[in-house]
């Protein structure tokens, strides 16, 4: 029995939920419905800390956290409810010398964030926060904006807002299943009744996974175990303190009412929560307390704050909090349906709520968050995230490494040799350092014999640096091999396929078979939401070839955009071949050695697909690359790749072929001036700004996706453009740097790294049209300045090595 209808059903009434509703009512949007099987809190909110930070990793993601701080500064007028919100600062201690480094490098993330950030003494800290003991520390950070809150109070202000602008709460409803077709929901079931609506939103936190399955969706998000305490009174307790976090001793402070303090922290081996489900009936709960996994967080609390030893414990608090398979939120429009969107694994939800609730009412209602969130994306998880042999250690993993130390390029150790290339074991003999991406191994880098084959990190001088400028060397001089199978590897057939790839695609692929398109699939706006390789192996038959972690992405983005009637398909055949590159000027030499047929430049030229016989292997062999020289990606049936691989190692011995990792790939690339999508080009730039005007072909093609805004840009000034930079220094730079000109924040570095054949650090970063014209800059890293410049291009020409100043 249908009892109502709603435009907006947003499942679960913890704080992002209600926050969804809010800014969904409050953008004018009517029949906003909000369904909370018990009442508004009582999953993981009410027992949250309630610490505000907002600086993060990723640019977007700390926007959005300071849209959140936004919102509560105006909460309490707007809706009359009290909040406790505190706006009095965030401190974090530094108490070792690469724990300082870490600092001084957030706070040259948040000054390209625009986000105050100051590195202070360690009696600057203790000023701000005097009960901690400054022996032992180097320094802190302070954040003036961030600050804590009463977590229930905050929630049920903003579910008050919503109500205000219309929306309708209802408490006390389950929701039991689903009914829909053609990747529409028609029907949320409930246990008053079944609503009909246009859009489903799951914010139901540690129960949005078994609702996923329900759907057939996975949904990499659990619970785990967190502990707090609330001390008793301390004396001569000081007002108004900020919070306090000491990743070192791995715990967290929040000042309390009374005089007390909350204390918590992040312990090596927590407890997954509902692992065989969520009990039923599991509402305002608390789990038993477990003092013998806390107390190291308490005798750490110990150090920090000695005032403690003087004063008993009120409370001991241990509740699920969400978690996801690497730690962040998931949130979006999961592969499947068109009108399904989630929201959670928010473990630090009370921070996130306010921003994380627009940015998923810009999703729902304009089919993107007005910030490219692809850090938070749930397409960026495959289907084996969020299995229970995965996503529980990772989530733990994470969990214990909230706080730790962690080096640039540090790889997870849990769940790992998920996915192997035939390759694994030979390369792994032969010196192959692993990474991880997306459950793929992949060769960073190779050690030599005689180096321990274990990654060598460090904030200034990582030591895998010496290895890589080998492997690049090789690649500029030689020839090397490079394990590439981890590519997500897609077939498009049908009768339509190719009037389908037209439209999403850039670039004109109205080309003979055997050509290889480089292009980009852009939204409506012009942004980039893809970045492919496209081959065409027939008239409606296509190859696409895109990175390890975007292959969900993109082929939810194209299948988006396929017909209903099934005149075009998409097929995932990643498993199905693996890829040798094989680069270097001696690239020819080798191939031609162990295959019979013509690889010249007249038989075989750039940008074209051939099928090759390499020994008794079929081979699809496309000549295009990703490091600025002669090579081809081999793209091989599974069972062949040992047969071709053997063959090349064989053939390279005379013109001493290396194996390369993905290191210097990177290096490599960047001297040539090639792009990373996710980084360099995401759905907030467009290719006319990133340089890659070429691509987009406006005069032989009548109509794509974005054509319209590109146009716009083409023929008026971009209002910023992509551009390089060098340093003849070897700079500690990893990417995210801060950009300066005359001191004041322009950019920052999308990418950066040493890069060897030029003996110089290149960056790439996005300026304002305004000052391209500029060549001096600044860049600020670890907290130094160095001088760089702004150059016209790429750095590296393989035919002549030429440097374009």
């Amino acid at each position: 029995m249908t009892i109502d209808s709603a435009k907006h059903l947003i499942i679960g009434g913890g704080i992002i939920g209600c926050s969804i509703a809010y800014h969904l009512a409050r953008s004018g949007e009517k029949d906003v419905v909000l369904l909370e099987k018990s009442a508004l809190t009582e999953g993981a909110t009410w027992h949250a800390a309630g610490l505000v930070g907002q600086l993060r990793s990723s640019r977007n993601t700390t926007r959005m956290l300071q849209k959140s701080v936004e919102l509560y500064d105006r909460l309490e007028q707007e809706t009359g409810m009290a909040t406790d919100w505190k706006k009095v600062g965030s401190l974090r201690l530094a108490a070792s010398k690469d724990r300082m480094l870490e600092i001084k490098s957030l706070a040259t993330m948040a000054r390209s964030f625009g986000l105050e950030m100051n590195v202070v003494s360690p009696i600057e800290a203790q000023a701000l926060f005097p009960l901690i003991e400054t022996k032992g520390l180097e320094g802190a950070a302070f954040i003036p904006s961030d600050g804590h809150v009463d977590p229930a109070s905050l929630c049920q202000a903003i579910a008050t807002g919503a109500r205000l602008y219309g929306a309708t709460i209802r408490q006390g409803v389950e929701v039991l299943g689903f009914e829909g077709k053609y990747k529409r929901l028609y029907k949320v079931i409930t246990d008053s009744g079944t609503y009909d609506v246009e859009n489903v939103v799951l914010a139901a936190g540690m129960w949005s996974r078994e609702l996923g399955a329900k759907l057939d969706i996975s949904i990499p998000a659990c619970a785990l175990e967190h502990q707090y305490i609330i001390t008793e009174p301390i004396p001569d307790f000081t007002p108004d303190l900020p919070s306090l976090r000491d990743p070192d001793r791995l715990v967290y402070y929040k000042p309390e009412a009374g005089g007390r303090l909350l204390i918590g922290g992040y312990e090596a081996a927590t407890v997954p929560f509902g692992q065989e489900g969520i009990p039923t009936g599991f509402v305002r709960q608390l789990l038993p307390e477990n003092m013998e996994r806390f107390t190291p967080l308490a005798e750490n609390a110990a150090k920090v704050t000695p005032a403690v030893n003087e004063v008993g414990i009120r409370q001991v608090i241990n509740g699920p909090i969400p978690y996801s398979a690497d730690g962040d939120f998931v949130m979006g429009a999961p592969p499947g349906y068109e009108n399904l969107f989630v929201a959670t694994g928010f473990l630090y939800g009370i921070a996130a709520a306010g921003g994380a609730g627009e940015m998923m009412s810009e999703w729902i209602l304009e089919g993107r968050p007005s910030l490219d969130l692809w850090p938070l994306d749930i397409r960026r998880f495959g289907p084996h995230h969020g299995t229970p042999g995965f996503m529980y250690p990772r989530a733990v993993e994470h969990y214990a490494h909230h706080y730790k130390l962690r080096y640039p390029n540090q790889e997870s150790e849990v769940a790992r040799e998920i996915r192997r290339s035939p390759l694994y074991e030979t390369l792994r003999l032969r010196g192959a350092v692993y990474g991880s991406k997306n459950g793929w191994e992949r060769p960073l880098w190779f050690a030599p014999k005689g180096v321990n084959p274990v990654d060598q990190l460090d904030f200034l001088r990582p030591g895998w640096k010496q290895y890589v400028a080998r492997e690049h060397h090789a690649i500029r001089n030689q020839v090397a091999l490079i394990d590439q199978t981890s590519f997500s590897k897609f077939e498009l057939t049908g009768p339509q396929t190719f009037n389908v790839l037209q439209r999403l695609a850039v670039s004109n692929l109205d080309k003979p078979v055997g050509s290889v398109i480089y292009t980009q699939l852009c939204n409506e706006r012009g942004g980039i939401e893809a970045d492919v390789t496209i081959t065409r192996l027939g008239e409606n038959h296509f190859y696409l070839v895109t990175g390890s972690g975007f292959g969900v992405h993109d082929s939810d983005w194209i299948s988006r955009h396929l017909p209903d009637d099934g005149s075009a398909v998409l097929l995932d055949v990643t498993s199905a071949r693996a890829v040798i590159n094989i680069c270097g000027p001696k690239a020819r030499k080798v191939l031609q050695a162990v295959c019979t047929d013509d690889v010249s430049n007249a038989a075989f030229p750039f940008a074209t697909a051939r099928e090759l016989m390499v020994g008794a292997a079929p081979v699809r062999s496309i000549r295009i690359g990703y490091v600025g020289e002669l090579g081809w990606e081999l793209h091989i049936p599974t069972e062949y790749t040992l047969h071709v691989y053997d063959l090349l190692w064989q053939a390279g011995q005379e013109y001493n072929v290396v194996n390369a990792g993905y290191r210097a790939i990177d290096s490599l690339r960047m001297e040539k001036g090639y792009l990373y999508w996710s980084a360099d080009i995401t759905p907030d730039y467009s290719p006319i700004e990133a340089g890659l005007r070429s691509r987009v072909h406006f005069n032989s093609k009548t109509d794509f996706i974005g054509r319209e805004a590109l146009a716009r840009q083409k023929d008026s000034e971009p209002q910023r453009k992509l551009c390089f930079f060098v340093s003849e220094q070897d700079l500690p730079v990893f990417g995210g740097e801060t950009i300066l000109l005359g001191g004041k924040v322009v950019s920052l570095a999308t990418s950066a790294a040493f890069c060897y054949t030029v003996d110089k650090t290149i960056l790439y970063g996005y300026l304002p049209s305004a000052l391209v014209g500029q060549t001096e800059f600044e860049l600020e890293a670890f907290g130094e300045c160095y001088p760089i410049k702004k150059v016209k291009g790429p750095q590296y020409d393989p035919d002549g090595n030429r440097l374009r100043t």
